[in-house]
């Protein structure tokens, strides 16, 4: 029998997986799939993007699901302390834009490597293409797991770290659901974050913009009555189904939320090339290149305004020919396509499917988890960690954070309160 049993080989698994063998207990870590930390391999790009340096109270309020819970983990093990234990196992990181860390090779491959030789170094035991189907209960005490070939593996401690639904082909199939709600856990909706937009507006359909990039854009998601709910700022795309990107992904989780609260679809987006820029500022850029070059077609004199086919696009929905000059500009054409700049409207019917998320929003109520051990209130014996939990941040390394920072907190208390066994 083991000390602590961990089912999931992702982030959150592999880090209980350290700080409890660290800690002196016994680890048997357990994953359905091939390799361990498929999740972490394609993180960041392939680069994985290991964590956020923002300072803590900034980090919380970048995780908009629920990440208050997490003061109590971050007290225990936080950005700087997953920086410093890399750095332990020879991963330099490095800060890119918006606190991103990065591992200095670029390779997310090396951290997998490296998190894998620490687990093995501190001889825990591993077993993969071992899927569970539940985990074992006694008089509402976890004892261990029964694997769908029907094995049983008995254990002091069980660390439930298997996800959520999202990116299904690393393993995150919503396996864990079940086995918390035969604790008698209250699993609250799921719902797709991180996620792209879908739209029917006839320019996507049609493909007109698909691929074009925006940079450093605000995109605004407003309700029925024109009202901002929520802005992100950052890049965008435009694709063959909808709006994707940086920007979008951030706003997908109020999309979502928006259309369920006000039973409306579509919902409207914003787009906003010139989020420092007032419209009067603008107004007067646009008309003195106009006149710097009177002669000029005004689809020459404002290239580089924004992308030549957005520009295209733009003078299209006000019906102002590119070929216009000057002196057959009037200052009503210029103020019709700063609003187009600056507030271009558009719908959008919902998001693509939970399992094309990058996170899952939604999991195990936390008033169910003590956050500052990850145990169950419901169960003895019993931990979680990492997106199985309802807990979601914003693209950026927020996520990560959140999952190594969990599964360390449970890994620590589950062998720490092995004495009480």
């Amino acid at each position: 029998m083991k000390d602590v049993i961990i089912v999931g080989g992702g982030p959150s698994g592999l880090m209980a997986a350290v700080a409890a063998a660290e800690a002196g207990a016994s680890v048997l870590l357990i994953d359905k799939g091939e390799k361990l930390g498929r999740k972490l391999a394609i993180s960041g790009g392939g680069r994985c993007n290991v964590t956020n340096r923002k300072p803590i109270d900034e980090l919380i309020q970048h995780i908009p699901g629920n990440g208050r819970f997490l003061y109590s983990a971050f007290s225990h093990f936080n950005n700087e302390d997953i920086i410093r234990f890399f750095a332990g196992l020879g991963i330099a990181v490095k800060e890119e834009d918006h606190g991103r860390m990065f591992p200095v090779s670029d390779s997310a491959k090396s951290v997998v490597d490296a998190l894998l030789k620490k687990i093995k170094d501190l001889q825990v035991e591993i077993k993969t293409n071992a899927p569970v189907a539940t985990v074992l209960y006694e008089e509402s005490h976890a004892i261990g797991v029964k694997l769908r070939s029907g094995d049983k593996l008995h254990a002091h401690k069980v660390i439930v770290a298997v996800g959520g639904k999202s990116v299904p082909n690393t393993g995150s199939e919503g396996d864990g659901y079940p086995w918390a709600k035969m604790a008698g856990h209250t699993i609250t909706d799921l719902y797709p974050t991180e996620v792209p937009l879908t739209s029917n507006e006839p320019f996507i359909r049609s493909k007109a913009l698909q691929g074009l990039a925006l940079r450093d854009v605000a995109i605004s998601v407003l309700n029925p009555k024109g009202k901002v709910l929520v802005t992100h700022r950052w890049d965008m795309l435009f694709t063959h189904f909808g709006l994707s990107g940086p920007a979008v992904l951030r706003c997908s989780q109020f999309v979502v939320k928006a259309l369920k609260k006000f039973k409306t679809n579509p919902i409207m987006v914003r787009i906003d090339c010139y989020p420092d820029k007032k419209e009067e500022a603008l107004f007067q850029w646009l008309l003195n290149l106009a006149k710097e070059e009177p002669k000029k077609a005004v689809k020459n004199v404002w290239k580089g305004v924004v992308p030549e086919r957005y520009l295209h696009f733009l003078l299209e929905q006000i019906q102002l020919s590119g070929e216009t000059t000057f002196h057959e500009l009037s200052h009503q054409s210029i103020r019709d396509f700063v609003k187009e700049l600056k507030s271009f409207e558009m719908r959008v019917n919902g998001t693509l499917s939970i399992e094309k998320a990058f996170i899952t929003g939604g999991g195990i109520s936390l008033k169910e988890v003590d956050p500052k051990s990850m145990a169950s209130k419901k169960a003895d014996n019993l931990y979680f960690c990492g997106e199985i939990l309802d807990i979601h941040g914003y693209t950026g390394g927020y996520n990560i954070t959140a999952a190594f920072s969990t599964g360390y907190t449970a890994g620590c208390h589950a062998a720490s309160s092995l004495q009480e066994v």
